[in-house]
């Protein structure tokens, strides 16, 4: 079971290193990472997404609560939150698939960011199953490269 856990931690170096040392350190698998400033200059928000069982996140949320630097640890389980992904991707296009490269561009609300004459490269945001479905959908037409930022998450409310 995929778990989403938001972590507020204090904006110094290392940080980062101590967190992700404490899941490898315990084998745990990290699926995606994402960090960056709160509003705060001086806490920054990890958001987290593992696998495992409830007694493995219940694990993983005491240890993180151990750690110094951590100022509020919260598991998105059982709450209502929103969440997006943003993906960058290089497709190979030309006069032929135009048409339909930017038509699944409208649908899904993407953006063409920059073109060449033999690439595009797409923003795309949102929950990653959509932007997923996204990705398989460009496969056809030649992908060259992917930039994904992992999973952002906040509580509603």
């Amino acid at each position: 079971m995929k778990h989403t856990i938001s972590v507020l931690v204090e904006n110094k170096p290392g940080v980062l290193a101590r967190i992700s040392g404490l899941f490898s350190g315990r084998g745990y698998n990290i699926d995606s990472l994402s960090v960056g400033e709160t509003q705060d200059p001086s806490v920054s928000r990890m958001t987290i997404v593992s696998r495992g069982d409830d007694a493995i996140l219940e694990q993983i949320t005491k240890q993180l609560n151990k750690l110094i630097d951590v100022v509020k640890v919260q598991d998105f389980g059982d709450k209502e939150f929103v969440d997006r992904e943003l993906m960058l991707i290089k497709v190979n296009f030309n006069a032929q698939n135009r048409p339909e490269i930017m038509q699944i561009v409208d649908i899904f609300r993407a953006k063409i960011i920059d073109v060449s004459h033999t690439n595009l490269t797409i923003e795309m945001t949102g929950a990653d199953k959509k932007v997923s479905a996204f990705l398989d959908l460009m496969k056809p037409f030649g992908i060259k490269e992917v930039a994904r930022t992992g999973k952002v998450a906040m509580a509603r409310g």
